[in-house]
């Protein structure tokens, strides 16, 4: 058998043959995927983005305390939603990445921090602009905006604690850490205003209830489907980037790079 034959790295997309669950943890067959699900999500994405603005802003009825100045809920707890929620998910694979060892998690990770990012500032912009008409300011120190406050930051942190070493893999390590320490802040977001006396308003949505209209509420939800696609589409493409950046030199990045396909 020719040795350099036996050595040569898989190509993407290609099977070894028989059922492995953990087969797209390898890096050279994940990358395809993602490539496969990163158009599916964004058209989700936008299909749910036009069906959940229409209902939103048209067809959900005005509110008889905030008038129309509510409907900026359809933004804002979305992203407010996804901002913990990726930040969840960024942890999970900062752990299995610290455990395991595995180079596609902490991948994953790094490429979900920019969304969470994003979900976070956004959910702070669109709570300042609804506070605005609904408080009379467009930020008090309360428990919910600050703890939101601070996940922004710790997302940022995130971010620059990995450029900041230039050791990829202590980067990482490093990151995870810090990732993981974060996560106790999630709760202390979710349960701030059943813990202490703020301005911020209870959950409107509840297992089992909600005190929103119907149209409303199935807007909303659209909505969160909506966010929830898109941050899917942006991680997976993210992740498709870091991968090509990681994995420059083996064999498959660089006959990719050469027929064009990268």
């Amino acid at each position: 058998m020719n040795t350099a034959t036996a050595r040569r790295s898989p190509q993407p997309g290609q099977d070894s043959g028989g059922f492995n669950l953990f087969r797209y943890s390898a890096p050279h067959l994940f990358y395809p995927l993602a490539g496969k699900l990163v158009p599916v999500f964004g058209v989700i994405a936008a299909l749910l983005a036009a069906v959940g603005l229409y209902m939103g802003f048209f067809v959900a009825p005005t509110d008889a305390q905030q008038g129309d100045s509510y409907r900026i809920i359809f933004i804002h707890v979305p992203s407010a939603w996804m901002a913990m929620f990726l930040y969840l998910v960024m942890a999970f694979w900062a752990a299995v990445g610290l455990t395991f060892n595995t180079r596609l998690s902490m991948i994953m990770a790094n490429a979900l921090a920019p969304t969470g990012a994003l979900m976070a500032f956004v959910s702070l912009w669109t709570g300042a602009l609804w506070g605005r008409p609904t408080w009379g300011t467009y930020w008090v120190w309360d428990a919910r905006l600050t703890s939101t406050l601070i996940l922004l930051f710790l997302y940022l942190g995130y971010i620059a604690l990995q450029a900041a070493i230039d050791d990829t893999r202590r980067a990482d390590k490093a990151s995870a850490v810090l990732a993981l320490v974060g996560v106790v802040n999630v709760p202390i977001i979710y349960f701030s205003v059943k813990w202490w006396n703020t301005l911020h308003q209870g959950a409107s949505v509840k297992p089992g209830s909600s005190t929103m209209a119907s149209t409303m509420l199935t807007a909303m939800m659209i909505m969160v489907f909506a966010f929830w696609a898109m941050s899917i589409a942006i991680a997976l493409y993210r992740a498709r980037v870091l991968i090509l950046e990681r994995e420059k030199r083996a064999q498959w990045v660089q006959e990719l790079v050469a027929a064009g396909k990268a």
